[in-house]
């Protein structure tokens, strides 16, 4: 598939919090007779369930020609998030497209995850309370790997009328991570029309604005930080 949706900037490093789930190494106190200490191993890290926010105020639909096939495709996609505390904005984590090449009853459903995810298992994905299917990763980049599942139009169906989403992936440390996506008014954007090319290009410049706004607010505040160490 040669159409990608463009939100390699929508996976936030605020994840890494999120996903690393390895616990620290203990460290025993020192004897009596100043024995060396003793490092207990790692304990394994439980399972992590994140109920995550829509970033952006609706869905967007997007509709162009594959290059690959010379057939007319569109997709719906929204990226979702985590407040880093009550009351902020959610940060992006991760990215949803559903893609529906016209004419044809197998579509895609696209993600874009953060990086340090363990690529084997795959992911796996359930549209409220029905079953669990899977998927798996396709390429990697520094800033967030593509996973994808091919399901047929009953699936797509499903997510129309649904509430929400369950996504499962495994961290570097081997534990469960599930994320649940809230699935508002996709039914309406996926049957709707497109977006203008010209909105399009708008709003993904808006978006890259605000991410390297609260970058560069990001690194002033480290570079405050380390002054006022040094004194």
């Amino acid at each position: 598939m040669s159409i990608l949706f463009p939100r390699s900037a929508a996976v936030a490093l605020a994840g890494a919090l999120l996903l690393a789930g390895v616990s620290a190494q203990a460290q025993q106190a020192p004897a009596a007779g100043g024995a060396p200490a003793q490092q207990q191993p790692a304990q394994p890290a439980g399972p992590i369930t994140a109920n995550l926010q829509a970033v952006q105020p609706d869905w967007t639909k997007v509709c162009g020609t594959d290059q690959a096939t010379k057939k007319e495709i569109c997709y719906t996609t929204r990226d979702f998030g985590a407040a880093a505390k009550e009351g902020d904005a959610p940060q992006p984590l991760l990215a949803l497209a559903v893609y529906d090449p016209k004419a044809d009853d197998t579509k895609i459903i696209r993600l874009l995850l953060p990086p340090g995810l363990m690529l084997k298992p795959g992911f796996r994905y359930a549209i409220d309370k029905g079953p669990v299917d899977s998927g798996a990763f396709e390429i990697c980049f520094p800033n967030g790997c593509f996973a994808e599942a091919k399901v047929k139009k009953a699936v797509i169906d499903g997510m129309k009328k649904a509430e929400k989403m369950m996504i499962v992936v495994k961290n570097q440390a081997n534990a469960e991570v599930t994320f649940y996506l809230p699935l508002t008014n996709f039914g309406k954007a996926f049957d709707g029309p497109a977006i203008d090319p010209k909105v399009l290009e708008e709003q993904q410049k808006k978006l890259q604005e605000e991410l390297q706004k609260k970058a560069e607010e990001e690194r002033k505040k480290l570079e405050a930080k380390g002054a006022a160490d040094k004194k």
